[in-house]
């Protein structure tokens, strides 16, 4: 099946400048989108985030929770807090982790997503 064509007889410039610049004044949250959603594109980090949306866990609850050991959930956890998506907070010698504020308002509603949707049977 070959994709349509597009068809169009005449362009409408104006339309095109005004995206144009609507894609150019987004340009900083939709890169800042863009690396939370990479970060999130990864299955274990999504799980931590997923995880971390609700309540502060630190990193061996993390490691119990996920079956992983401390240094593999550590290297996450880095990769989250250096794209700003996690934030910690030490208690004593433990560091607690939660979501970023400022990623709560994109990030909530998409893992909310994964509590109110049935799972499809495997095929």
């Amino acid at each position: 099946m070959n994709p349509t064509p597009c068809v169009r007889v005449f362009a409408d410039t104006d339309h095109i400048q005004q995206c144009q610049q609507r894609l150019t004044q987004a340009a900083p949250a939709l890169g800042s989108l863009a690396n939370v959603l990479a970060l999130a594109g990864n299955e274990v980090r999504l799980q931590m985030l997923f995880l971390l949306a609700d309540e502060q866990l630190c990193v061996c609850d993390l490691a119990d929770v996920l079956q992983m050991t401390i240094s593999a959930v550590s290297q996450h956890l880095r990769k989250l807090k250096d794209g700003g998506v996690v934030t910690a907070r030490k208690v004593g010698q433990t560091v607690f982790y939660t979501l970023s504020p400022e990623h709560l308002p994109v990030l909530q509603p998409l893992l909310a997503r994964l509590t109110t949707t049935q799972p499809e049977p495997a095929p």
